[in-house]
């Protein structure tokens, strides 16, 4: 009961935001006021250091080189034990995890305890390897995939895909270290509740190491930029683009009809969070799979109806990722810059907030979660986010739109007009086979919807760390989670991307700190997790 009167208090909030729409209009006022901040921090945390005349961002340099330390030191685990964690989100070793299978005792050990004797050690968490997999991926398969990958190849060209799928692919290890972390240090209260992610490794695992100043700065850190990322890329930017593909294909108009479609949005939004992980992870794991099936088919099917050109388009995405058109700012430097920039905002591999959904899984075995976590990147960015890459791609054959010539968030198209983010994506759909960009509607509301539920969950997870564990707490994180899925429909792409963008990034800067700190832990988590596998197949075969 206290929780439905919250969220009507809640929805009550937003009512003023409405019913005060001036004459210049309720979306432009919005996006006037927001504007400065988000440029100022888009600036702030992409502050670049210039390297043989080329200006980088710092924080990219951060994660490919973390991320390239991970992928050789644990042994090209993105690569090696990729069979391993799908088998583990199907369930084949969730016998040993619920210790459900008879061992010989002093027939193997792990690590010093042999393993008949580790039955009876902590079992907890809330959701299982497919929950929590489903919500992870819901809260990094969004519309990251769709318009950010429009948004890449209008900036950097096709070339900027290829660097995309690369970060993708090294992502993957440090996603697998991060998942680790956090589900070694996650805490858990008297009623079963988890609390974990990067808040706590880096607080708990560098006071381990005897930097405990250090790591409550960087726990601290993180969690307040987290907050910050959870009202923008999570939140803002998915109502954003949900409310401009709405907006133009049943062609609504009206100076607050963004503002309108981000209150039904947060109505539907507040229903699902006011329930907690297990609600989101119930919800996910049945959206998820969904949206996944239906945008996937779509695109394969574009894909494959236009199978001569799709050798074309992937001989551009490699050729113009190293020798780009003259027309693309920075060269070769600069399409990287953006395939690593927008793969970071898609996949958040190295960014740490997935490892908050992840430390919520059943298991007593931290790497476990680990194995099932590197599969994010690869199915968000090396699966998705290149389908929807060809499809912008053939769909530019002709030169629909000019690759480098960016104002505001949207391309240059060939009758001068400007289109950008997830209506360029649209409009490739639609070029491929008519009326298809219907379907996308569907699938970008999905996206989106399932993004926003789990992006709030990282964000309160975080607001707890910071402000404390109670009802009053929780209900002031959401009313404002709320209020940003109404303001992020109001704003422009360029405003919301600035914003966006920005907030996930820099949650790299703790996050990687931190994990460079704590990597010899999950080489540990790793090995012990390993040998209990080999000793179920050991007895299974004795």
């Amino acid at each position: 009961m206290a929780s439905r009167q919250s969220f009507f208090i809640t929805i009550l909030f937003f009512i003023p935001f409405i019913n005060h729409a001036q004459s210049k209009g309720l979306d432009e006022q919005i996006n006037d006021a927001f504007m400065p901040f988000a440029t100022w921090w888009e600036s702030f945390v992409l502050s670049p250091i210039t390297i043989y005349g080329y200006n980088i961002p710092i924080v990219l340099i951060l994660l490919l080189l973390g991320a390239l330390f991970f992928t050789f030191y644990f042994g090209f685990i993105n690569v090696k034990h990729f069979p391993t964690a799908i088998q583990v989100v199907r369930g084949k070793y969730d016998a040993l995890e619920v210790q459900q299978v008879e061992m010989k005792i002093n027939v193997h050990s792990v690590d010093g305890d042999i393993v008949d004797t580790i039955k009876d050690e902590s079992h907890h968490g809330e959701v299982n390897h497919f929950q929590a997999l489903a919500t992870a991926i819901s809260g990094t398969v969004g519309l990251g995939n769709i318009a950010m990958v429009a948004v890449a190849i209008s900036i950097g060209g096709p070339g900027a895909t290829f660097w995309m799928v690369m970060a993708g692919l090294l992502g993957m290890s440090s996603k697998f270290v991060e998942c680790t972390l956090g589900v070694k240090y996650r805490e858990i209260d008297k009623d079963g509740h988890v609390f974990g992610g990067p808040m706590y490794y880096l607080s708990q695992g560098l006071k381990e190491k005897g930097f405990t100043v250090l790591g409550k700065i960087l726990a601290v850190s993180f969690a307040v930029l987290c907050v910050g990322a959870s009202f923008g890329g999570g939140n803002a930017f998915q109502t954003n683009q949900a409310a401009a593909q709405i907006i133009s294909r049943f062609g609504i108009e009206g100076s607050a009809s963004g503002s309108i479609i981000g209150l039904i949005f947060a109505i539907f939004v507040g229903i699902v969070i006011i329930g907690g992980i297990k609600r989101i992870a119930k919800v996910t794991e049945k959206v998820v799979p969904l949206m996944a099936v239906l945008y996937v088919a779509s695109a394969l099917f574009i894909i494959f109806s236009n199978f001569s050109f799709v050798d074309d388009a992937i001989n551009l995405i490699i050729t113009e990722a190293f020798t780009p058109k003259a027309t693309i700012t920075g060269g070769f430097i600069g399409v990287m810059i953006q395939g690593f920039r927008r793969a970071a905002f898609s996949n958040e591999a190295g960014a740490g907030s997935a490892a908050i959904a992840h430390s919520a899984v059943n298991t007593k075995f931290a790497a476990s979660e680990g194995l099932v976590g590197l599969l994010e990147p690869f199915i968000d960015t090396v699966v998705i986010c290149t389908m929807t890459a060809i499809i912008i791609v053939m769909f530019n054959m002709d030169g629909v739109f000019v690759y480098g010539d960016v104002i505001n968030g949207q391309a240059l198209m060939a009758d001068g007009s400007r289109l950008g983010g997830v209506n360029l994506t649209s409009m490739a759909f639609d070029n491929a086979i008519p009326g298809s960009s219907y379907v996308l509607v569907v699938a970008v509301t999905l996206f989106a919807f399932s993004t926003i539920l789990s992006w709030s969950y990282y964000g309160l997870q975080s607001w707890k760390y910071l402000f404390g564990r109670g009802k009053l707490i929780d209900l002031s994180y959401k009313i404002i989670f709320l209020i940003f899925t109404v303001l992020g429909a109001a704003i422009t792409l360029d405003a919301v991307i600035k914003f966006s963008d920005a907030m996930i990034l820099a949650l790299v800067f703790p996050n990687m700190i931190g994990l460079l700190f704590l990597f010899p832990k999950v080489r540990k988590e790793l090995k012990k997790y390993l040998k209990a596998i080999k000793g179920i197949k050991t007895v299974k075969t004795s």
